[in-house]
């Protein structure tokens, strides 16, 4: 058994780990390409041992990407055993089933030595702008027209790039000095990470990871019972309507509590869809376990331990559980639904602690043009880029929820002038949404309104791949649901919110994004609060006077 000291020394070494990790995802962000990546931080980073469990995780970085690499590092392992890596290897993999979901993610292992010995492993996810095929969005009906398709490779050999992989990856993308330069990237973080930690092991003396492995998973593991234990034995059921593709979607769950576990059960979910909003099921587990973490056990470091009492199971054919080669390119606007769907459950048990619904969904619209949308008579030159933006969060019990921001996605929004910077776009406007939050004691999010148009309001096209525009985010215990979202042109043309649309030359984009529901009863809101929102130009006077008696 340690003794303070020792665990003292322990705790100090894990503190230091974090820093390890959260370095590499900070290289990954200073030396990206890729907008998605510098700018809106949709990335993970992390380290495992040599089994392939995480110990530790960057704290820059999206619950999806992480949780599901915490799958993948094994799958790597199964192809290329840890006892035949060298310094300088870099495997790398887009594969949905293997990794977080859609090919637009890529994830790269690379191991890490000291004193000539392989002591454990890094691993990193970004999301890319462009992959080829048929872009990202829905329309895709397998998984072979939603891009290239990469299966775990090596892509560095002892430091010497793989010549061949790298053919493959220019001449397979729209943008291929952005995907290659990626690429070199992600390799590059995790190389820090991998100096960092030798760094770390000679400073302490350390031969190896596992005494330290052991103390974190040991300590995490006993947390997070602890906190398991506190909650009330029981199972709670719920659903949440996605605006799907073709028709709605259903998700239902039911959460059970046990002693030191806990269960869910997905049985009762719509099925498959012939349209890539489908979910691969590691994506499914990731966004799962995020939600019933951040209500039962937010305090606790995000490892292989502290996630491994949650118990999912997925029924095969239903859409949370898509098989090969399913199309699966926009998996988010349905997998990122479930944490809503979880704090839906835990509602019934820990009202005090859970949010009501948000916007939930990102609205991360890609945007092309030049020639493949208008051919020879094209305006612009080719460009392909996607920017990402968020409507409100639902409110909390004690306060109110967030405008404009990304739960649970948990990216930034990117700057519109990163993205005006890099394609020949222009944003009109963007501004909070008023009367679009829920209202409630306490009130959901606002919204956005955004208005986008190409340079010289040439001819673009959208692949759009939105939601919560025909399901409002609902409050909860008497707060109102927030406003749906609404997808259109400034001159009141509707659009579908799923799929790839030309937008004429002179005409502009119009995106109205959702708010988050309010949570408890609107009359009983702090007057001077609604007075504020009133003031700011957020909640209208008849609006104040409808919802809240004003």
């Amino acid at each position: 058994m340690m003794n303070a000291l020792e665990k003292i020394q322990r705790q100090i070494q894990w503190n230091r780990l974090i820093a390890v990790v959260e370095e590499q995802a900070q290289t990954m962000i200073r030396t990206a390409f890729s907008t998605t990546v510098r700018e809106a931080g949709d990335l993970s980073a992390g380290i495992f041992d040599l089994q392939g469990r995480m110990l530790a995780q960057a704290v820059t970085g999206t619950p999806g990407h992480v949780n599901s690499m915490m799958e993948s590092v094994n799958h790597f392992l199964a192809k290329f055993p840890a006892g035949t890596m060298k310094p300088g290897d870099h495997y790398i993999t887009n594969d949905p089933w293997l990794g977080t979901g859609h090919l637009h993610d890529l994830t790269v292992v690379t191991p890490a030595f000291h004193d000539g010995k392989i002591v454990g492993l890094f691993a990193n996810t970004a999301h890319v702008i462009d992959v080829g095929g048929l872009g990202m969005g829905p329309e895709g009906r397998s998984v072979f027209e939603e891009g290239l398709y990469i299966p775990i490779v090596k892509c560095f050999s002892e430091g010497k790039p793989n010549d061949t992989f790298f053919d493959f990856l220019r001449a397979g993308t729209r943008t291929p000095a952005e995907l290659e330069g990626d690429v070199y990237s992600l390799c590059a973080c995790n190389d820090a990470g991998a100096r960092r930690l030798a760094e770390m092991m000679a400073e302490f003396a350390m031969a190896g990871l596992d005494d330290l492995a052991g103390f974190i998973f040991d300590s995490s593991l006993t947390a997070t019972l602890a906190e398991i234990a506190k909650l009330p034995r029981g199972a709670w059921s719920s659903s949440i309507t996605s605006d799907g593709y073709e028709k709605p979607v259903t998700l239902r769950a039911k959460v059970t509590a046990a002693d030191d576990h806990i269960e869910v059960d997905f049985a009762g979910t719509d099925g498959l869809s012939s349209r890539g909003i489908n979910v691969p099921a590691a994506y499914c587990r990731a966004y799962t376990c995020f939600g019933l973490k951040v209500v039962i056990a937010p305090e606790i470091p995000n490892n292989w331990a502290s996630l491994s009492p949650f118990h999912i199971t997925i029924p095969e054919g239903c859409i949370l559980n898509a098989p090969r080669p399913y199309p699966v390119s926009v998996r988010h606007v349905v997998g990122q639904l479930l944490p809503d769907l979880m704090m839906g459950c835990l509602h019934q048990a820990v009202p005090d602690r859970v949010v009501a619904e948000g916007s939930s969904c990102l609205w991360n619209p890609p945007l092309r043009g030049g020639a493949q949308v208008s051919g020879q008579g094209a305006e612009l030159p080719d460009f392909e880029v996607i920017t990402f933006n968020s409507g409100g969060t639902g409110a909390r019990a004690t306060q109110d929820g967030l405008d404009g921001t990304a739960f649970p996605s948990g990216v930034r929004t990117m700057p519109v002038e990163a993205t005006e910077n890099v394609a020949p776009v222009v944003f009109w406007k963007k501004e909070l949404r008023a009367d679009s939050a829920g209202a409630g004691k306490t009130r959901g999010g606002f919204g956005q309104i955004m208005e986008v148009g190409a340079k010289g309001d040439a001819e673009f096209a959208i692949n759009a791949i939105f939601d919560r525009v025909a399901n409002a985010p609902r409050g909860r215990a008497g707060g109102g649901d927030g406003a749906t979202g609404w997808v259109g042109l400034t001159d009141e043309t509707v659009l579908r919110t799923k799929g790839f649309q030309t937008i004429a030359k002179g005409k502009r984009l119009r995106l109205l994004l959702p708010g988050g529901g309010g949570m408890g009863d609107p009359t009983t809101r702090d007057a001077a609060l609604v007075e504020r929102d009133v003031a700011d130009g957020l909640v209208s006077p008849a609006a104040a006077k409808a919802l809240y008696g004003r």
